[in-house]
């Protein structure tokens, strides 16, 4: 009997280290790059946030960061487009395009005392590019030094670049 359960937590044993094994290999092999030549974004951002019972208001500054992360590639960012929590546009912050090259990177800076857009603001950013090209990183970040409070809220594709 002590034969059989050895031999069942051996082959217990060869499984889980398998299963360590495999998996990774498989989540791995199944990543794929996403490449475009252009999309729109929807980044959250937050203005102020609410904490403890009394829901006390912390305001926040956001830095809404662009990276263009293709080694061979320059982007062009179209649109950066700033909406409050009532989805009402406040600001456009790129005038004229902005071209990126390889690895490069922009922001926008919202101050903290930059009540407009409340708690539930948004930015729309529009980009393209000649080819398909690495996605950009596009994401947010918000902080309040007073406070200690800081995270990222990153972009969501809200459409593609059709021709």
């Amino acid at each position: 009997m002590s034969d059989y359960r050895s031999g069942i937590r051996m082959l217990l044993l060869r499984a889980a280290l398998l299963l360590i094994l495999i998996i990774p290999a498989i989540v791995w092999g199944e990543t794929k790059l996403e490449l475009s030549s252009g999309e729109t974004l929807y980044v959250p951002v937050y203005s102020n946030v609410y904490a403890g019972p009394k829901a006390v208001t912390h305001q926040l500054a956001t830095m809404l960061s662009i990276h263009n992360i293709d080694p061979g590639n320059s982007i062009t960012l179209l649109k950066a487009d700033y909406y409050d929590s009532n989805g009402k546009f406040i600001e456009s912050y790129i005038k004229n395009p902005i071209t990126l090259k390889p690895f490069a990177h922009t922001f926008f800076y919202l101050k903290e005392y930059d009540t407009r857009g409340g708690p539930g603001a948004n930015f729309i950013v529009k980009w393209h590019a000649e080819k398909n090209v690495n996605q950009p990183i596009i994401e947010a970040l918000m902080y309040g030094a007073r406070e200690g409070i800081s995270f990222t809220s990153s972009g969501k594709i809200i459409s593609e670049r059709t021709e």
